[in-house]
């Protein structure tokens, strides 16, 4: 995430936020589940068990669904985080690039557009993907009707009973979450270089010659952007959730639109509507942001070191 880059490292840039996204899903994906859960529970839907808190979730899940449910809807997260990470650092860099031109410097401003532009494409390209996972987390023992085999199945039932809008469920709130994104990478970098150069004044002063970031910083910065991005825009996880639902036996959907997801969970829930599954996100989310950072910095300069040698 340096601040100029040749152009022929872009294809770095998406392997390593690939791997960086394959390492984030494995490790997490059991609060992932728990997260959705929450986020779509409104004591009103006879599919979802109710549970107290994060640790009840799990410890129910794992004892009356097994491993199977505590990763259910791990296949498309694989997909869909694999994807999004590798197609988001790819279009971010090259919109960096885009947007310097010539300059030496970035700026918070291109950071911004940047981040915008990227998490645009890849919610475009991937909402398929997570309308899967969501179904899939949900489905539980207590599903009413067929339920789904795979994602595979999944994804050609949608089709056939529900047609292809189906799949671009949460769309809207989906974009809006590209301001997510757009945050976490504008605080990390703007974090990233407050630290490059203190570290390079106080090595200027103790005579040191390097200033290289640590795992111990890229996990602070990780964590740290991510932090102020959930508390910005978790809402519209919640909304966008609440929308891919799958609709009952009878083909209703529970929320007509994003309008009517919003309204019905503010009339009947409150604010505290718009915050299902809050602890689960943080438990899950700041050290998969950790890790991810962790894993594409280290990636990213393995495969430069690799490049030059060549």
């Amino acid at each position: 995430m340096t601040s100029s880059q040749p152009l022929d490292w872009r294809w770095e840039n998406a392997v390593a936020g690939s791997v960086a996204g394959l390492a984030t899903v494995t490790f997490s994906h059991p609060l992932d589940v728990v997260r959705t859960r929450f986020q779509v529970y409104d004591g009103r839907n006879p599919n979802l068990p109710c549970y107290r808190n994060t640790p009840h979730a799990l410890f129910t899940i794992g004892r009356s669904e097994g491993l199977r449910g505590l990763y259910a809807g791990f296949n498309p997260a694989v997909l869909g985080s694999t994807l999004s990470w590798g197609l988001y650092f790819y279009f971010y860099n090259n919109a960096k690039q885009r947007y310097m031109g010539n300059q030496d410097k970035t700026s918070a401003r291109i950071h911004l557009a940047s981040a915008a532009e990227a998490g645009g494409l890849v919610c475009l390209s991937t909402n398929p993907v997570w309308v899967v996972k969501t179904r899939l987390q949900l489905q539980t023992p207590h599903h009413q009707g067929r339920p789904y085999s795979g994602f595979t199945d999944a994804f050609k039932t949608i089709l056939r009973d529900e047609g292809w809008r189906a799949l671009y469920k949460g769309l809207l709130p989906g974009l809006f979450l590209v301001t997510h994104g757009a945050i976490q990478f504008t605080v990390y970098e703007e974090l990233r270089k407050i630290i490059i150069e203190f570290k390079h004044k106080e090595n200027s002063s103790t005579g040191k010659t390097s200033d290289l970031l640590t795992t111990i910083d890229y996990a602070t910065l990780g964590a740290s952007s991510k932090l102020v991005a959930i508390l910005a825009t978790y809402p519209f996880q919640v909304i966008r959730s609440r929308l891919q639902q799958r609709p009952n036996t009878y083909g209703v959907l529970r929320y007509a639109d994003s309008g009517h997801a919003l309204e019905k969970t503010a009339r009947l829930e409150g604010f505290k509507g718009f915050y299902g599954g809050f602890t689960a996100n943080l438990l899950k989310t700041l050290p998969a942001a950790s890790i991810t950072f962790i894993a594409y910095e280290n990636v990213l300069n393995l495969l430069k070191k690799i490049k030059m040698k060549d």
